[in-house]
This record gives structure tokens, C-alpha cells and sequence, in this order.
């Protein structure tokens, strides 16, 4: 493994587990412990605990905060009530997608921005590019936490018990103090009703150096840790978008079927793009051969698709895997506006092997 690679707090804790460590996004991650459908499946069923703390963090506070983000973000900042939460993406002025990204309003004119890791230090340039001229400050506050995710059934009760507090609802953040109980070992965290799994659960952002201890209780309380590789089947499953696959600066939200985190009348970079190709959809109903868009599908028999297998026909499979929870291949792909409505026959060509597939609905495994 490479010495540049950058660690996570809780690295340690991945190695004494036996943890299969790979380079994500510059970083070194478990991609597995005990395997990708066991893990997969504890979620499903039960709670599992994810290190996320490769995620990036932006705050942005100050006079001209809201106005910053209305600038930036593609849906309406000013819609994020006190402690709420909001997806959006960044774009470019051609309506590419720069990143997706969760804002939590944590307090008057102050947001916390989560970006992936990948775009972490592009996203931050970003931000601060467009905040000159105004009176706004954005930190790059990506050393200040370690994040952790705990999902599944059984995380508000697990996390509950832990903490000694009540949970946020859905996409709602709180502080809250995680540790042994009310004592000195108590330690004060920000938990966010948020996942990428499609099962319910939160986000722990923690001081990097209790983020150990606040692991080692969750895992004790019965959590079974989750690498890299669960967390993609799972989010497939839900139909959550992955940047770099299903999103990129080539492909605008509207294609991707993410019109409904897009507010063009606030005037954010990128809108009068995104506004066309809106247009250009509802002219054609979605359905027209030149108008690509993002569907998911499934396999009506053997194999798994993978990103990059060609739809035949046009089209490509932007992401793809085996699912866990329904026993066959699944994944999402561009096609032509003709071919994206359920229930119509696909065949994705799997390294040289024609494969029968069908678009089905959102999402493609029914969780919480």
C-alpha cells in the first residue's frame, strides 16, 4: 500500500479487524471484513457501521452565507429550515455536474457542506472562488472530524443507547453528547439523520481523536463494521447516484433524474443550462431517441453488469453489481429517452456475452 495514502482516525480499528484495505480516492479503506453479501445483509437486517471520515467538510458562515449557497448549491438554500438538511449538486454554467453534496444549516448564516472525496479539494476551490466579493468566510474543515455512519433497522435504537439522547428525525442534525453515558468520557458530536443505503439510521461527525472509543461502543452494542464494497451495493440498491459513474461534468441532473433537487428560479450557476434541458424533456416527455437518461434495471437471468458494459442499441451502464438482497444483476445506465421507461427489454453486452435485462423502478430493492 502506498505511503501517500492518506488514513482515516479509525485505520487502526479497520487492521485489527482484518479489514481488506484498499487506495480510495487517495485514501486507504476497508473495502470488506467479512465479506461484501454478509456485511450487505447485516444492514439490511439489522445495523451496520461504516467509516466515512474520507468525506470532506466545508463550512461556510458569515453575513453573505445564504447567498453564497443560493449561488452555488442547485436547490433552494433558503428552503433548509434551522438544523435541517438538503441534497444538492454543484454544476458548472453548462450544467455539468460538479458534485453532489448534503448542506446541514447548523445555525443563522452557518452551513456545514459534505462533498465527496474525490472532489473534496476541487469543491473547496470552488467555494472560494465565488465568495470573493462577499462577506462570507469558507473553512476546509476536513481535519475536524471523523465521520461514521450507522445504518440499518436497528441504528437509532443501537445509536440511542450509546448516546443516552433522543435522535434527529430525517434529515435533521443535532448535537448531542456520545460516550459512556453523562460522564468526563462523554464527548459532544453533531448526529445527522442522513445514509446512503435507503435504510434508515444517522451520520456521526466526531472529534477525530474519540472517534476510537465512540466505534469500539457501537461495534460492542452489536453494529457489524461495513466496508467500501457493501456500501456501493446497497446505495445501488436504493438508486443512489455514485459521482463518477452515474454523475459527472458531462451529464446534467435533469438526464439524471435529479430535476427535483433543482430550483433554476434561485439563479444558481449552471440554472438557465438545467432549465433547458428540463425543456427539451417535458417537450418529448423523456421519451425522445436523443434524449439520454439515467434508469435503473435488472437482469432477467445470469450475470452482472459492470460500469462501462454497453447498452446494445446505445446506452452504457454506468454502475453495476450482484445484489444481495434480490439474488440477481443489477445496475444503472444511460439509454435513449424510448428505451427508459419500466418494464422495457434491455440487453447489456458483459465483456463480449449479451445479457437480458429490463428498466424497472425506483428504487430496485424496497428498504425503509
Amino acid at each position: 500500500m502506498s505511503a501517500d495514502l492518506l488514513r482515516t482516525p479509525l485505520h487502526d480499528r479497520h487492521v485489527a479487524a482484518g479489514a481488506k484495505l484498499v487506495p480510495f480516492a487517495g485514501w486507504e479503506m476497508p473495502v470488506e471484513y467479512a465479506g461484501v453479501k454478509d456485511e450487505h445483509l447485516a444492514v439490511r437486517s439489522g445495523v451496520g457501521i461504516f467509516d466515512v471520515s474520507h468525506m470532506g467538510q466545508i463550512r461556510t458562515h458569515g453575513p453573505d452565507a445564504t447567498t453564497l449557497l443560493q449561488r452555488l448549491l442547485s436547490n433552494d438554500v433558503t428552503r433548509i429550515p434551522l438544523h435541517g438538511a438538503q441534497y444538492a449538486m454543484l454544476c458548472r454554467e453548462d450544467g455539468g455536474v460538479l458534485d453532489d453534496v448534503f448542506t446541514y444549516h447548523l445555525a443563522e448564516q452557518t452551513y456545514l457542506t459534505v462533498t465527496n472525496a474525490a472532489n473534496h479539494a476541487k469543491d473547496v476551490a470552488w467555494f472560494r472562488r465565488h465568495a470573493e466579493g462577499l462577506d462570507v468566510h469558507v473553512d476546509d474543515i476536513i481535519d475536524h472530524y471523523a465521520m461514521v455512519a450507522v445504518q440499518g433497522p436497528g441504528a437509532r435504537d443501537l445509536v440511542t443507547r450509546v448516546a443516552g439522547h433522543e435522535l434527529p428525525g430525517r434529515m435533521r442534525i443535532a448535537r448531542v453528547h456520545i460516550g459512556e453515558g453523562t460522564g468526563p468520557d462523554a464527548v459532544d458530536a453533531m448526529v445527522a439523520g442522513t445514509g446512503y443505503t435507503g435504510e434508515d439510521g444517522v451520520e456521526l461527525l466526531l472529534p477525530p481523536e474519540v472517534a476510537g472509543a465512540v466505534w469500539d461502543d457501537l461495534v460492542a452494542g452489536g453494529a457489524v463494521p461495513v466496508g467500501l464494497g457493501a456500501r456501493d451495493t446497497l446505495r445501488l440498491e436504493a438508486c443512489f447516484h455514485l459521482y463518477g459513474n452515474d454523475l459527472s461534468e458531462d451529464r446534467d441532473p435533469i438526464g439524471a433524474g435529479l430535476g427535483w433537487a433543482c430550483k433554476e428560479d434561485t439563479g444558481f450557476i449552471g440554472a438557465d443550462a438545467i432549465a433547458a434541458a428540463r425543456e427539451t424533456l417535458a417537450a418529448d416527455g423523456g421519451t425522445g431517441p436523443d434524449r439520454t437518461r439515467l434508469v435503473p434495471f435488472r437482469f432477467v437471468g445470469r450475470g452482472i453488469p459492470r460500469p462501462g458494459n454497453p447498452v446494445v442499441g446505445g446506452g452504457i451502464v454506468t454502475s453495476g453489481t450482484y445484489s444481495p438482497s434480490l439474488g440477481i444483476g443489477i445496475g444503472m445506465a444511460y439509454v435513449p429517452g424510448d428505451k427508459a421507461e419500466p418494464g422495457t427489454p434491455l440487453q447489456i453486452d458483459v465483456r463480449g456475452r449479451v445479457r437480458d435485462a429490463e428498466v424497472a423502478e425506483r428504487p430496485l430493492y424496497p428498504a425503509a
